[in-house]
């Protein structure tokens, strides 16, 4: 019997990445499965766009708790009790604790709109361009104790255009996004390499 991978996907915002990777999913014969969304924007539009689709939704606002470790240990939870076995991190604006990546080694990953370790953090869009580079992109990398600073698994480069404005760059580099996360986790799965025996829980 195929082992499924049981993902969860954690967001804050649009919820952009997660639609492209449920269409790559079911255009493509994948073992996984995406058994959780958590979200800790009570208000955020992704939140709509998984249940219109089905997915389990659960909301943690970090503001309804003393400390950011009351918050996470909510998440880690719920990932214990869906039997998570990655994390896939979809535009979540938080940082995690080293506490929270120790539970899910080399089992988060995550998706940055630069070409890191260049620009690294929130802004990474606006950095390259006010930087003045002439190509960025996007990097698909795994979550580790620092910002932005894990494994590199897959890039992807983006042109930056003499005529660009910041706006126009991120609409491309969120359509190659969109092309490279769901690609690079198919092939993490397919690999087995975000699979429950390959961690250390």
């Amino acid at each position: 019997m195929e082992q499924i991978t049981r993902l969860a996907i954690m967001a804050s915002g649009n919820g952009t990445n997660l639609s492209a990777i449920l269409d790559r999913f079911q255009r493509v014969s994948v073992a996984a499965q995406i058994v959780r969304v958590i979200v800790d924007q009570p208000q955020a539009p992704v939140i709509q766009r998984a249940e219109r689709v089905g997915l389990p939704v659960t909301v943690v606002d970090y503001h309804d708790y003393p400390k950011k470790a009351d918050a996470e240990a909510v998440i880690l939870r719920q990932l214990a009790a869906d039997h998570v076995d990655a994390v896939v991190l979809a535009g979540f604006m938080r940082i995690l604790s080293p506490q929270f990546v120790a539970r899910y080694p080399r089992h988060i990953v995550n998706l940055h709109p630069a070409l890191l370790p260049s620009f690294p953090g929130r802004h990474g869009i606006e950095d390259a361009y006010q930087y003045g580079v002439k190509i960025t992109g996007v990097t698909v990398h795994f979550v580790n104790d620092g910002v932005d600073s894990g494994e590199i698994i897959a890039q992807a480069p983006v042109a930056v255009h003499a005529d660009d404005t910041v706006a126009s760059l991120a609409t491309r580099i969120h359509e190659t996004e969109h092309q490279l996360y769901p690609k690079t986790l198919i092939e993490l799965i397919n690999q087995g390499e975000l699979n429950h025996e390959t961690s250390l829980n």
